[in-house]
């Protein structure tokens, strides 16, 4: 029994994940748009926590990772994408951006699913792409073209080194 709940604390953590960024989008639907920047953050906390947390418990599991890449999906790629999209005036540039952001998101994190690096990342991670979105959602300040930097340099095959 007890060897079950230690294994359920990580994907709680997740779970936490993932209910942050469906508040997040929440209070963009009720034009609270720096509170949904917070809850973006607020999710970044709890998804450095939960593998770090699984890892120290020696609980990693396949179902984890899943897990992890579907909430990561929605905090990182979904919301900051909504987010950027509430604040940016409408262009086709604009659309673009909002379009490509969690779809490259997305590939990102099925390339990682299906081919996993150790020490370092391929492409930058989604939680640090989604990340600057919400500080310049926080600040009310969007822009199309470091939106899309950013979704490219998730899918690019550059090198990051794993704090």
């Amino acid at each position: 029994m007890l060897n079950q709940i230690v294994k359920a604390v990580p994907n709680l953590f997740t779970i936490g994940n993932l209910l942050c960024g469906v508040l997040s989008i929440t209070y963009m639907m009720s034009g609270f748009l720096q509170v949904a920047a917070v809850f973006i953050f607020f999710s970044a906390f709890l998804d450095l926590l939960d593998g770090r947390i699984a890892r120290k418990l020696k609980v990693n599991s396949e179902f984890g990772v899943e897990l992890d890449s579907l909430a990561d999906i929605i905090s990182f790629g979904v919301a900051p994408a909504i987010l950027f999209h509430s604040i940016a005036a409408p262009s086709i540039l604009t659309s673009l951006a909002f379009i490509l952001f969690p779809t490259m998101g997305a590939l990102r994190l099925a390339k990682f699913s299906v081919n996993p690096t150790i020490g370092y990342f391929k492409g930058l991670p989604i939680p640090a792409a989604g990340l600057p979105l919400a500080g310049m959602g926080f600040f009310l300040y969007s822009n199309a073209w470091i939106t899309l930097i950013l979704a490219f340099l998730m899918v690019s095959p550059i090198r990051i080194k794993k704090l």
